[in-house]
């Protein structure tokens, strides 16, 4: 399909106009739920694993793309679609493709031949964006049942199949090595069915709500219940790593395929975490302060995100020579290396979640009736040397109280003034093992992506320099009226990550339509035409240009970020298709949120956009980035010119 959709000489010019520019890393962005599927395997929902999906990544390939930013890909539940919600060690189930385990090799045909292409022809089709997700959730449990109970009846025969009997000594495998998080996260479901209910807060003041977390005197007795438990649902418990051993297998089938590709592929270092993981490792968390966003230019009023905050006094504990000898690892940076080896070990690359949560989180009182009012008024859990409102977070202080201004917000970047090298080391901890865990697992300072939007507070700005790591440059919210606005493409460095936009924003071509009906699109055209049109005495024509042509004007736009000093440059797929639609609303609790996928025509729906310069026309854009170089750019690059040309003419032309 993608070679049908694309000119035979469109990957190679892409490339080499990519390398003219210095852009190292063109990224396409796609959480997991909007990959298309193709309709014989299509439950409603999306997955990365299926075989729309690898049509889809071979059509990027195509474009010349080199790596794939995916969500967090942790287990959701039924109720929450949130994949930032999710959990850190099991992965979604709702990724496992279902058609491929209808195939006797590898999978020994756990599901019947046509299974799935019943289930889909038989799905209801216009539900709305919720009920959609839960009859997909449900439609996904009641396959993957069906799958255990095939996988056990077969392994179990005197004559099972070669393909079942490695297929069990591959699940065998995997759930030997990850054991430890395997009966966590599948104890909180069978206590949660037990109780008959899942929000383990209400059963939290119990020996069940502290298994990992004992009180002393509760130690004999919580080894005695997980024993008691694991033996009276060890079929369930069986269940779910089995279920977790098949979504495994077909993230490493992935891996594979987009490595052929020469494909990055990108993990999501989400900072939050979900109610199983918080139940599983309560006891590294402070218990009277949870995480937030406090109030920012993208979120005005703040975010209060209920996640657990990590207790900084866990972070080391004494060697084995004591206290006075030096420090080792603490749980808490256990915790942190066991969870990075994981994701390192199932990534190329990590995009790092609100790294000021790793440097310095944004912390509200947690026994407070307001939430909202609470992270109002929270503060930094490492910049609060002597705050009234907050005199429990004084022992944290990593600033004097001659370090921080008074004259400015608590949340401001420059809230704290200044650090020593010792102050920004302490700071750094977190972070020092995200980029150890990196370079352990052999991977790049530049494989690390730190999704910094419009605060950097001064500490983490200190962290970030340290590493040499860039932010990321939103350019649909630069402020024309601020020359060092930091989301303006002129003010981009090259180890920052630039784009139009990402999954919290609105697509560039519902922005371009909103300029225009606010009648802003002509100061949207000067600003475009002053960074892409280096001859003063042409620009005021191209930007009548664009103000009279939203397509033109878009493609303008994408132009622009390749045209800024940036070597990264990421799009979401939506900007990509010419899609209009918003994937998430942050702030806003809507069941639209997380559900927009790739429609199962969307070759067809690109082509025909690009012929009215409504999706992404990369040849055009990547002509426009390379003319406003200047004249001897032109000169040097006329070749590759007249072929960008050309691509961007045959594509308009479908």
């Amino acid at each position: 399909m993608s070679r049908a959709l694309l000119p035979e000489n469109h990957h190679r010019l892409v490339t080499e106009a990519l390398a003219a520019l210095d852009v190292r890393n063109w990224v396409l962005s796609i959480h997991d739920p909007s990959f298309p599927s193709l309709p014989e395997e299509d439950t409603g929902w999306g997955s990365p694993y299926s075989e729309g999906a690898a049509r889809f990544l071979a059509f990027s390939r195509e474009l010349g793309f080199n790596g794939i930013q995916l969500g967090p890909q942790g287990q959701v539940t039924e109720f929450n679609a949130s994949p930032y919600d999710g959990t850190l060690f099991s992965r979604n189930l709702l990724n496992v493709a279902l058609a491929p385990l209808e195939a006797a090799e590898p999978w020994g045909a756990l599901l019947p031949p046509g299974r799935v292409a019943q289930l889909a022809a038989s799905r209801p089709q216009a539900l709305p964006p919720g009920e959609r997700f839960r009859q997909a959730f449900r439609a996904q449990t009641t396959l993957l049942n069906e799958a255990w109970r095939t996988f056990q009846q077969k392994r179990a025969a005197p004559d099972a199949a070669p393909s079942i009997r490695a297929l069990a000594a591959r699940f065998d495998t995997f759930r030997q090595q990850h054991r430890a998080w395997l009966v966590r996260d599948a104890l909180f479901d069978v206590l949660c069915e037990e109780k008959r209910e899942p929000d383990w807060r209400r059963w939290a003041d119990s020996l069940d709500g502290r298994l990992w977390n004992p009180r002393p005197e509760e130690e004999a007795a919580a080894v005695a219940r997980l024993t008691q438990l694991e033996l009276r649902y060890a079929d369930t418990l069986e269940r779910y790593a089995f279920c977790q051993f098949l979504v495994h297998a077909q993230h490493h089938g992935l891996r594979e395929r987009v490595a052929a590709w020469r494909l990055k592929l990108y993990g999501d270092l989400q900072i939050g975490l979900s109610p199983r993981d918080a139940w599983a490792w309560q006891g590294l968390f402070l218990r009277t302060y949870l995480m937030g966003a406090p109030p920012s230019r993208t979120n005005p009023d703040g975010q209060p995100w209920n996640y657990p905050v990590m207790d900084p006094e866990q972070y080391f504990e004494p060697d084995d020579a004591g206290a006075n000898a030096g420090s080792r690892n603490g749980p808490v940076l256990r915790f942190m290396n066991a969870r990075m080896d994981k994701m390192l070990g199932e990534y190329d690359g990590l995009r790092l979640d609100h790294p000021h949560g790793l440097v310095c989180p944004w912390v509200y009182r947690a026994d407070l009736p307001d939430a909202l009012w609470s992270v109002q008024h929270g503060a930094r859990l490492f910049s609060s040397p002597d705050l009234p409102d907050h005199p429990a977070l004084a022992r944290f202080a990593l600033v004097h109280p001659e370090q921080v201004d008074r004259a400015v917000s608590r949340y401001a970047d420059r809230w704290v003034k200044d650090l020593s090298p010792e102050q920004v080391r302490r700071y750094s901890v977190l972070f020092d093992t995200v980029v150890e865990a990196s370079r352990r697992n052999g991977r790049q300072l530049g494989d690390l992506l730190a999704e910094v939007l419009s605060t950097l507070p001064y500490p983490l700005e200190r962290v970030l320099a340290q590493y040499g790591l860039g932010r990321f440059r939103v350019t649909q919210k630069a402020d024309l009226h601020d020359p060092a606005d930091v989301y303006r493409s002129e003010n981009v460095g090259p180890e920052d990550w630039v784009m139009v936009g990402n999954h919290d924003t609105k697509s560039l071509w519902r922005l371009v339509a909103d300029w225009q009906w606010k009648g802003t699109l002509r100061a949207q055209a000067e600003y475009l035409a002053a960074r892409l049109c280096p001859e003063p005495s042409e620009r005021e024509a191209f930007a009548r240009e664009l103000s009279t042509s939203p397509g033109r004007l878009a493609q303008a736009k994408v132009a622009d970020l390749f045209a800024s000093r940036a070597r990264n440059v990421m799009m979401f797929f939506t900007d990509l298709l010419g899609m209009p639609e918003t994937y998430n609303a942050p702030g806003t609790v809507d069941e639209r949120n997380w559900s927009l996928r790739v429609p199962q025509d969307w070759a067809r729906q690109y082509r025909e956009r690009l012929k009215a310069d409504a999706a992404v026309n990369l040849p055009a854009a990547l002509a426009m980035a390379l003319r406003a170089q200047g004249a001897l750019a032109r000169a040097r690059h006329q070749r590759l010119l007249e072929g960008l040309d050309a691509l961007a003419r045959a594509l308009r032309a479908g």
